[in-house]
């Protein structure tokens, strides 16, 4: 699976229609739709198309055709984030109708054809599920364990400092969580609870 973590976007014209494809990281998801929407208020459609997935690892996947025939536009968007095996990622295309109708295949080909075209501009990577790690340490260890921490690559740190230690959360791959709690050994006092 691949996923993308900054926004991208791509524009077809079809027989006068034009299809702008955004293409941006889930959590983005809902924002650049209500952004969109204000961007472009004489646009015909805005449709969306999504896939990520939930705490239990399973895939969810969602689409909307925004008014466009059933079947034409959402669903063919949907089918190219899954061809080209994304994950995390929504896509919101914005049409403006240029006066000819395309017909229930021409929709499907245009609709296609934008979300492959904003693909083409994105750069994906592999997709890595991150797990969460909350520890304490003591302020005496803190510069030793942001170290490790850096070269580990975990970036994703969130740090309270608390009156005696300082409580640190961290995002990263099961290897590299791993790898940390090895490393850092008796430093820090890892919390159960989650």
């Amino acid at each position: 699976m691949f996923t993308c973590n900054l926004p991208y976007h791509a524009t077809v014209e079809i027989k006068q229609s034009k299809f702008l494809a955004y293409l941006c990281p889930y959590s983005m998801f809902e924002s650049e739709l209500e952004r969109l929407r204000h961007e472009h208020p004489k646009a015909r459609h805005f449709v969306t198309a999504f896939r990520y997935l939930n705490e239990y690892d399973q895939i969810v996947e969602g689409s909307s055709d925004d008014g466009e025939p059933r079947g034409t536009s959402g669903k063919p968007s949907l089918h190219v984030l899954q061809g080209h095996d994304l994950i995390h990622v929504g896509v919101i295309i914005v049409r403006y109708f240029g006066g000819t109708k395309l017909g229930t295949g021409g929709l499907v080909r245009a609709y296609s054809d934008a979300v492959n075209a904003v693909c083409e501009e994105a750069q994906f990577f592999a997709f890595v599920k991150k797990e969460l790690l909350q520890f304490c340490c003591s302020y005496n260890d803190l510069g030793r364990v942001e170290y490790i921490l850096g070269e580990n690559g975990i970036s994703d740190v969130d740090k309270v400092f608390e009156a005696n230690e300082v409580r640190v959360q961290i995002r990263g791959s099961l290897e590299a969580i791993t790898q940390i709690t090895i490393v850092l050994g008796q430093m820090i006092h890892i919390d159960k609870a989650n």
